[in-house]
């Protein structure tokens, strides 16, 4: 999910940034790759660990399919969606700029869930 959602916020911003200027959308693309590093390294990674050693612990248990994320995340999921909606339909901030927010954001979810990847690949590990 976190690679799908990563993504696709990667590519609203790529089409965002498609019609701007050579120079500018270098610094653009810049800002929101190093944004992306530091949500990543600040804040998904570290929830995507939690997630992981919750996945762990419980594993073998008769669980539902949302259990991967503590139910506190759920409500500000749905925050992070409806403010994703606001800034792109109700506020006049001009696409380019929303890109590097989408970037930062879409880059750090697609990075984090490097993290799971990397649990399931893991070679002889008990699960």
């Amino acid at each position: 999910m976190w690679s799908g959602v990563g993504l696709m916020l990667c590519s609203l911003a790529y089409g965002w940034l498609l019609p701007v200027a050579f120079p500018q959308v270098l610094w653009m693309a810049f800002a929101g790759i190093l944004l992306a590093s530091t949500i990543y390294h600040f804040g998904f990674s570290k929830l995507a660990e939690k997630n992981i050693q919750r996945i762990t612990d419980i594993a073998g248990d008769k669980i539902c399919i949302f259990a991967f994320q503590e139910w506190t995340s759920y409500p500000i999921v749905a925050v992070m969606i409806g403010l994703g909606i606001s800034l792109r339909n109700f506020l006049p901030i001009p696409k380019p700029y929303l890109a590097i927010l989408y970037i930062g954001i879409g880059g750090g979810l697609f990075l984090s869930s490097m993290c799971y990847y990397k649990y399931l690949l893991r070679p002889n590990q008990q699960r």
